[in-house]
């Protein structure tokens, strides 16, 4: 199985998703549009990720490159592929379907509890979650949800934090991926979203989180996505 992940950010990596990848023995591709890459075709990859990332659909028009990522997700998704975003990305797959990037009610930096909607708590991944679990929130906006596609959670400061359309296309608005020296790099290079708010954890507080319990629950969703179960 070959995947593709769209980077947005030097200091926004994969995570435990390509130690998951490389676990598997399957095959990884990386682009880095906002770099200059050229986007693979649809055809060149069977499950699609993209990133998190501190740009927005909303300035798209400034940003050509994310407009071509939107054609990919879109392409990826008539071909029935698996794709998997988070944040930014969610908002791209979302954008893709035709809904437009909102922004949140709150900013959220830091790890909160996200709650399952009652569709969530039907949803061949997401059924396998606590009702109540926790990830990493790093964003001021969230994504609109596209006709179609299931709400499956929300958290106090975000009411759009995932959602499905059709079985294998899942937009995340929290992260599950990062390591702790990824975090560190987050923190390093966004210190100004740690400004304080009542959903902003401070550097010490976010590097002192227990992530294991979050990345068992990225290695569930890879799990799912891959088993050939969701048609």
């Amino acid at each position: 199985m070959k995947f593709q992940a769209i980077i947005h950010a030097d200091f926004e990596k994969l995570g435990v998703i390509e130690d998951w990848i490389h676990r598997r023995r399957y095959q990884l591709g990386c682009s880095y549009p906002y770099a200059g890459d050229k986007l693979p075709t649809s055809d060149e990859f069977d499950f699609l990720i993209v990133m998190g990332g501190p740009q927005s659909p909303r300035d798209a028009e400034k940003l050509p490159y994310l407009k071509a990522e939107m054609a990919l997700i879109a392409a990826a998704i008539a071909q029935q592929k698996p794709v998997l975003g988070f944040c930014l990305g969610a908002q791209l797959i979302a954008e893709s379907l035709g809904a437009k990037t909102e922004r949140s009610p709150e900013k959220e930096v830091g790890v909160f509890p996200i709650e399952l909607t009652e569709a969530g708590r039907q949803d061949p991944i997401f059924k396998d979650f606590p009702t109540k679990f926790k990830g990493l929130h790093w964003h001021y906006d969230m994504p609109g949800i596209p006709q179609n596609a299931v709400l499956l959670a929300k958290s106090e400061g975000c009411p759009h934090q995932a959602f499905r359309h059709g079985n294998k296309v899942y937009g995340l608005q929290f992260h599950l991926e990062p390591k702790l020296s990824d975090i560190q790099k987050m923190i390093e290079n966004c210190a100004e979203d740690l400004r304080p708010s009542q959903f902003t954890q401070t550097k010490v507080e976010l590097l002192q989180q227990d992530y294991s319990v979050i990345h068992n629950y990225m290695e569930l969703i890879l799990d799912k996505l891959t088993e050939g179960t969701l048609t």
